[in-house]
């Protein structure tokens, strides 16, 4: 679909690019939203991906991407959500930082409505760091409690990758399976932001768990096991015990084009989404709320006016806490 540079001339949190939504003006953002009024919002970690890879690598995977989808689309970028809800494997691992569930499900949902009053109605949620389990029902409790005309949209970035994260074994790249902060996952960094990743520190494990291969699924859900890796507890060791080093796996095998099909999918796809939900919900049009809601028509205008424009804020039906 689209062609594109790899690593890319990344790291715009900070530049006057107008990519990202803090780095803008009111003025930019009101014209903007008469142009394009999609907005993505990435969401990552901080967590330990051992002595090679950096701990905000979840974020960095979504940001680049999501610049890259930027510069070539017109849309806007939400600056990222550092922190996450954690499966329990992950507590007590050093230098991973996770929050509770019920505080990640209110950050979206105060997110989301923060950005739907400032204009941007139509959101990509979007998560290396999978959280398949948490976001997407923040969203469904959002849309119950405000119950307004938006098009919500989660992506779990590995699911997207699919086969192109596979090892070779199952039709993909890479001698082993994917998990975390191993070859596949190191690959991605160093396509994506190699000026992060000291491949002169990897130390390389060898995953293993109590139950034998076949039930739960390697990471990312993309082997379609029985058992995805966020739904269960006990089948394997918490991290800080079996896997210290901060990955599973063998991150020295990494190489940056051995990812280069997986990211080109993922982008490929979020361009085509991004594309057919502007054309079938152009900037200003959202679908209609006799479909979304039976709040009346009177509520709704005003809520889409918005407060500075004679009408109401989306606060005025609750506080998303």
């Amino acid at each position: 679909m689209g062609n594109w540079t790899l690593p890319p001339t990344g790291g715009h949190m900070e530049k006057p690019s107008k990519i990202y939504y803090q780095t803008m003006t009111k003025k930019d953002v009101e014209e903007r939203l008469k142009v394009n009024d999609i907005l993505l919002i990435p969401f990552g970690s901080t967590e330990n991906h051992g002595d090679a890879q950096p701990y905000g690598e979840d974020v960095f995977i979504v940001t680049r991407m999501c610049e890259m989808i930027a510069q070539k689309t017109g849309c806007t970028v939400a600056e990222p959500l550092w922190y996450a809800s954690h499966p329990f494997a992950h507590l007590g691992q050093t230098g991973t930082v996770p929050i509770p569930d019920d505080l990640t499900s209110a950050l979206v949902r105060s997110i989301v409505s923060g950005y739907w009053n400032a204009g941007f109605r139509k959101q990509i949620l979007m998560s290396s760091h999978g959280q398949e389990y948490i976001i997407p029902s923040a969203i469904q409790e959002w849309a119950k409690k405000y119950q307004v005309p938006a098009v919500i949209i989660f992506l779990d970035v590995m699911k997207i990758m699919g086969d192109a994260l596979k090892d070779k074994a199952h039709g993909g790249p890479f001698e082993t399976p994917f998990r975390h902060g191993d070859e596949a996952e190191n690959s991605i960094c160093l396509a994506l932001f190699p000026e992060f990743v000291q491949m002169e520190n990897c130390v390389d494990t060898k995953p293993w768990g109590f139950l034998p291969e076949g039930h739960i699924d390697k990471g990312g859900d993309i082997y379609n096991y029985p058992i995805p890796g966020q739904s269960h507890v006990g089948g394997s060791g918490v991290e800080f015990a079996v896997f210290p080093e901060g990955v599973l796996g063998k991150p020295s095998l990494a190489k940056a084009e051995k990812a280069y099909e997986a990211i080109k999918n993922y982008l490929n796809y979020v361009v085509k989404l991004h594309d057919d939900i502007r054309a079938k919900f152009p900037p200003g049009v959202l679908p209609e709320a006799k479909y979304m809601t039976q709040r009346s028509e009177e509520e709704i205008d005003l809520l889409l006016k918005g407060p500075d424009r004679g009408g109401r804020h989306i606060y005025t039906i609750a506080w998303p806490s």
